[in-house]
């Protein structure tokens, strides 16, 4: 059994590169294949301006939306509930429920929610269960400021008696207090 042990010969280095060529290649190529598939999505920009008019008609609340944004901004995503309409999930919404999305030039996505019953929930599941990280002051209006586990997800969450706003996205404070900034029910 010595002689067999001892007859084995040692790992070259190029025995190392080649194992780590066959290992290497096929990772390389799954990456350039999924990353070349990301551009495959075109933003599709919508005109939520009726869906705002619909919403500032119906809600019992003022309809918050963002004024005077640049062009490079893209609206891809507007919702407006009252209670009791079917939601993406067809379950009827638990509040009136106002929501507008827009990709910032930079094409980090922020998006604006409102709603006027059983705010809490709202907030976790918009803000990704944030935990407090303190305050921001924008147009003398307090946010409190919330942040995800991961320090990822940053929320500005301002609540009045009739409604609790949310400003969310994957951004820094000030990217969101100079969107929040924008923010008129006119």
């Amino acid at each position: 059994m010595e002689d067999v042990a001892r007859s084995k010969r040692q790992p070259t280095p190029g025995d190392m590169i080649r194992s780590l060529a066959v290992i290497l290649i096929p990772v390389l190529i799954i990456m350039a294949i999924g990353t070349r598939s990301l551009g495959d999505h075109p933003v599709t920009v919508i005109d939520y301006k009726p869906v705002l008019a619909k919403a500032r008609a119906e809600a019992p609340y003022p309809v918050l939306a963002p004024v005077n944004l640049p062009e490079q901004w893209r609206a891809t995503r507007v919702s407006w509930l009252k209670v009791g309409d079917p939601g993406l999930n067809g379950a009827p919404s638990g509040r009136n429920q106002w929501q507008l999305g827009f990709l910032a030039p930079n094409d980090i996505y922020v998006e604006l929610v409102q709603g006027d019953l059983h705010t809490d929930e709202m907030v976790k599941a918009q803000t990704r269960d944030g935990l407090p990280d303190g305050e921001s002051s924008v147009n003398d209006t307090r946010w409190q400021r919330l942040v995800t586990n991961d320090d990822r997800t940053r929320a500005l969450v301002s609540s009045t008696s009739a409604v609790t706003t949310i400003v969310v996205g994957d951004t820094s404070y000030a990217a969101l207090e100079s969107y929040a900034a924008t923010l008129r029910t006119d």
